[in-house]
């Protein structure tokens, strides 16, 4: 089911065409953006072609040329080159005065708005790489004087790939990068974990890896769609006595709970002192 995006005849300018601007591309296309009012910039001239082998949008190797057509600006670069990159625009943006939405990781929004040349509206959005299947989960952060049509508009691109949500302060965002940033990879090591156990058990590799996985598509899935918190899903599939909960109360004794808060404290810590990091470039 497709569902139009507000302002879909705006231009939108990529800068950056790694996986993530693709997967961006490709929900927008999919929910009604024109694709001829799409451009991407890119260094790599063999990731433009392999985008044009895709999508029917336009393509250059020069960023300026990409910008100077944008409504909306996606800044779909690496942490550690967006300040050089937003350097180099600060001309067309400021002449332009688009949208810009960030999906840079760490950057905060007023680092960006700064390297910009300032009062620039400026997007931070959080996605993670569920999104390369439209399954994301994806947190956007912008300051409170940003108008409710620009926010739909950042809003809308998110949502191409998945989930979206508002957090009303960017110290939350540092939170967001702990959980659902770096989350799937703790989802994918509790799949490991969970398949090398069964073949530990007797099971072999392949029944054991492809059990693992469905079990845990098929748990998110009814997380998702059922009104009932995890917490009460958990209860009805442990009986009393039963093996569900002879195998919860090992878990519980080994304190996962407080291994969780232990691990996404560390995540969120980190977090914060790489976006110190990234901004004092």
């Amino acid at each position: 089911m497709t569902h139009m995006l507000p302002h879909a005849n705006q231009t939108i300018a990529f800068i950056g065409g790694g996986n993530m601007a693709r997967s961006l591309i490709g929900g927008l296309i999919a929910n009604g953006w024109k694709a001829d009012r799409i451009w991407v910039a890119d260094h790599d001239a063999k990731q433009l072609e392999s985008l044009n082998s895709k999508f029917p949008v336009h393509t250059s190797e020069d960023n300026d040329k990409v910008a100077s057509v944008a409504d909306v600006l996606v800044l779909a670069v690496k942490p550690q080159v967006l300040h050089a990159a937003c350097q180099r625009l600060v001309n067309t943006v400021q002449s332009r005065k688009p949208l810009v939405v960030s999906i840079a990781a760490g950057v905060r929004q007023p680092d960006i708005a700064t390297w910009l040349g300032g009062d620039i509206d400026v997007v931070r959005a959080m996605p993670n790489t569920p999104a390369l299947v439209q399954s994301g989960a994806t947190a956007l952060f912008a300051p409170k004087g940003l108008s409710e049509t620009r926010r739909a508009i950042a809003e809308s691109i998110m949502r191409a790939v998945g989930l979206t949500l508002w957090v009303a302060d960017e110290a939350q965002m540092d939170a967001v990068t702990a959980l659902s940033g770096s989350g799937p990879a703790y989802i994918f090591l509790v799949i490991e974990a969970m398949e090398e156990a069964g073949v530990e058990l007797g099971l072999s590799a392949e029944t054991s890896r492809l059990l693992a996985l469905q079990t845990a598509f098929g748990a998110a899935k009814m997380a998702l769609e059922s009104s009932e918190t995890p917490a009460t899903l958990r209860q009805r599939v442990t009986s009393p006595g039963g093996t569900t909960e002879r195998a919860l109360g090992v878990f519980e004794d080994a304190g996962l709970r407080a291994l969780f808060e232990r691990a996404l404290t560390a995540a969120r810590n980190r977090s914060q002192e790489l976006a110190d990091m990234l901004g004092r470039q």
